[in-house]
């Protein structure tokens, strides 16, 4: 009986391995036999269109033909003036070399350039300031984003700030910076989101004005004569809502 149990074990272990290598085999053929699919290559995904920034510097004013503008200061004692000064030397940021632009580079040449200079007398520390301005309040085209100017300090203590008038005709006072270092600096200021702009209204020319730079005295700063220069007052303009398909044509007809 042994016998033939092993007997008949080791004929169904055999008809076992033959069933299932003829099952492998008929699986291998029937690959073979399929067409290979080739690899199609993939779609490339449509790239995005990038978007271009309208922003731009619009030059307020380079102070080559600064003749026409005018200081005005609160106190009567001394002389207070404007000069439009030769630049002698270069005009850089002393601890940022690179924070000129090429058209920047291409037009502070000593001897050729121009800046605009400020004398005026400072009495009562503190409250005393000079105001200089052009003859009319420049327009500014578009939305302003920021207003960058080249000021010359003699390490007063002094702070220099921007007047601006919006499109409803408030003026508003923006601090610049102290002038209480030495040389050129590049100093700027962000135009603040809560100042009314009407990027509708600047079609008609009624959008942001440039009315003057001035400066306020300190009350820790001796009195005296006091100088500044200035130099490439501009501001960074944003265009994006007048870039459209149509926009050149005017409705002041």
């Amino acid at each position: 009986m042994n016998i033939l149990k092993k007997g008949f074990l080791k004929s169904a272990v055999a008809a076992l391995v033959f069933v299932l290598a003829g099952f492998i085999y008929a699986q291998q053929q029937q690959q073979q036999q399929q067409p290979q699919q080739k690899a199609q290559p993939k779609k490339e995904e449509p790239k995005k269109a990038e978007s271009k920034s309208a922003l731009f510097d619009m030059m307020i004013n380079d102070f080559e033909e600064s003749e026409d503008w005018r200081a005005f200061s609160t106190t009567p004692i001394g002389t207070t003036k404007i000069k439009k000064v030769v630049q002698m030397g270069p005009i850089e940021d002393k601890y940022n070399p690179n924070n000129l632009t090429q058209e920047e580079k291409n037009q502070f040449v000593a001897g050729k350039n121009h800046v605009l200079g400020i004398k005026t007398f400072v009495n009562d520390r503190g409250f005393d300031r000079v105001e200089v301005k052009p003859p009319h309040e420049n327009i500014i085209k578009g939305i302003g984003r920021q207003i960058d100017v080249w000021a010359l300090g003699r390490k007063f203590r002094h702070t220099l700030y921007v007047k601006l008038r919006d499109y409803r005709g408030r003026l508003h006072k923006l601090r610049v910076g102290r002038l209480d270092y030495l040389g050129w600096r590049k100093l700027s200021v962000t135009v603040p989101g809560w100042l009314p702009q009407s990027p509708r209204f600047a079609l008609l020319d009624k959008n942001l004005h440039f009315v003057s730079l001035f400066v306020q005295s300190d009350v820790k700063e001796i009195g005296g004569d006091f100088y500044f220069y200035v130099d490439n007052l501009s501001m960074k303009v944003d265009k994006t809502d007048e870039d459209y398909p149509g926009s050149l044509i005017k409705d002041t007809w």
